[in-house]
């Protein structure tokens, strides 16, 4: 990692961090626990991607960071929501998450579930807020809260979700060419969609041209699955102690690039999409150069 992208990403955290302690603040009219429960995810660590994602964009579009930071802890939301879930054992059956019990283990199901349905409809409430704080127009916030909805429901994350639930013991029941296929749209919707809606949200908020809006996009697409693809490696060759986790796909007979294309094609693969990503940010100059250190990142870090 660069010392500008550490730094970026470090100074963005704790910038979120501030503003998810404001909006996870207890209140009296609410039970303690479901605070409590959501709260334990959020602040679990992480590298606050998908906000520095929303604050880059909209600073590559002349916007500050400081005015969309609200939004960005909207999408971090969004992504905790979606680990708590993946976690349950109706999904993954995970008993840990960054080191730490999941949610699941520490609350109980029936209070994961619902911390993560809490984080959802908040995260909703935060972009709004920061819509009417920018000024944005009636369209433009709808504009907003649809892109963040896309990117989070069945036509994005939550639809990747599904096909990698019904993808589980694929070797028995697809060809190389189905899989390869399944693969790929599993990646674009459970990974890349939410990170494309990240840099969206951010030209939005910026009242960016729909030509930057594009090649953000594409730029998204390509860390996206960049970003999945690295996973995929880090399952087979990481340290587990540093990913925080156990078990492998490997051993759940997952769907991803290493179990169909092998470790070294997968590499290359990964790569191929950083220096596409980087193709993409030629129009935005010198103010995009956190976003061309953090597609090289992507395909080089070991957690």
């Amino acid at each position: 990692m660069t010392p500008l992208l550490k730094r970026y990403l470090e100074t963005t955290s704790r910038r979120v961090e501030a503003v998810l302690e404001t909006l996870l603040r207890p209140k009296a009219e609410e039970p303690a626990a479901i605070r409590r429960a959501m709260r334990y995810s959020l602040f679990a660590g992480g590298k606050r991607l998908r906000p520095s994602l929303v604050a880059a964009a909209a600073e590559c579009c002349g916007s500050q960071a400081s005015r969309v930071l609200k939004t960005g802890a909207a999408l971090e939301m969004i992504h905790t929501y979606s680990l708590i879930h993946d976690d349950l054992p109706a999904m993954d059956d995970d008993d840990l998450r960054r080191g730490k019990p999941t949610n699941h283990k520490v609350f109980g199901e029936a209070v994961a579930i619902l911390a993560g349905d809490g984080l959802l409809t908040l995260a909703f409430e935060a972009a709004a807020a920061n819509a009417r704080q920018c000024g944005l127009s009636g369209p433009a916030t709808a504009e907003l809260i649809r892109v963040i909805a896309v990117g989070a429901g069945t036509s994005g994350m939550v639809g990747g979700q599904v096909a990698d639930l019904q993808a589980e013991k694929w070797r028995s029941r697809k060809s190389r060419g189905q899989a390869g296929r399944l693969l790929e749209y599993i990646h674009r919707h459970k990974t890349a969609a939410l990170i494309v809606a990240s840099l969206d949200a951010g030209v939005i908020l910026a009242e960016g041209s729909s030509s930057r809006r594009r090649a953000l996009r594409a730029y998204g697409e390509a860390i996206g699955l960049a970003f999945q693809i690295a996973d995929d490696i880090l399952d087979v060759v990481g340290d587990k102690k540093k990913l925080g986790k156990r078990g492998s796909d490997a051993k759940n007979q997952k769907l991803t690039h290493v179990s169909l294309y092998g470790l070294q094609r997968a590499r290359t693969q990964a790569i191929a999409l950083a220096d596409a990503a980087h193709g993409h940010l030629r129009p935005f100059g010198p103010r995009a150069q956190m976003l061309h250190d953090l597609a090289d990142y992507i395909v080089t870090r070991d957690r």
